[in-house]
């Protein structure tokens, strides 16, 4: 399994995911952006699918935005529909994750599914043929939230225009 993990402020980090994801994008491709903005820990993948719905072609597919998004309590009836509607396309997911303190604005990008709600002891379906999360937040702040929504918009920029790079060079 090949996994890739860097600082969202790496002056490479665009490239890396660029790089990562260019020989595995497709025309078909699935981008599946998980989370809510009721949460600002959980607001990753809307905002990243907001960003990719200005920016991407529109062959291809996204779910999850701020607007329409893909939770833990859609998440199950969202992974029928899209395997239904695109039975051959591969998915990359995207999810906020937590981690170590040392591991905060870490992206970690790899070729094999994520675990929606796993740091939040929830039991959900694995997801994606490719997952991308960024960690904004340790396990044990829940309830205390200190996490700045800038931050996490940060680490969705920077995630969103690697895909928009890898989406121009497939």
């Amino acid at each position: 399994m090949e996994e890739l993990k860097f600082k969202y402020d790496d002056s490479n980090a665009i490239y890396y995911i660029s790089s990562f994801l260019k020989p595995l994008l497709d025309i078909n491709s699935v981008f599946l952006c998980i989370g809510t903005d009721k949460f600002i820990t959980d607001s990753l993948g809307p905002i990243v699918g907001n960003l990719l719905i200005k920016s991407l072609p529109s062959n291809y597919y996204i779910y999850g935005t701020l607007k329409s998004p893909v939770h833990a309590m859609n998440l199950e009836e969202n992974i029928k529909y899209i395997k239904k509607r695109h039975p051959h396309s591969k998915i990359i997911a995207i999810d906020a994750s937590l981690g170590d303190k040392e591991n905060i604005g870490k992206i970690a990008i790899k070729k094999a599914p994520l675990y929606p709600g796993k740091g939040v002891g929830k039991i959900l379906p694995p997801v994606g043929d490719i997952s991308i999360v960024g960690i904004v937040e340790v396990y044990d702040s829940l309830l205390v939230n200190s996490t700045r929504l800038g931050f996490v918009f940060d680490i969705a920029e920077i995630i969103a225009n690697g895909i928009y790079y890898a989406s121009k060079s497939s």
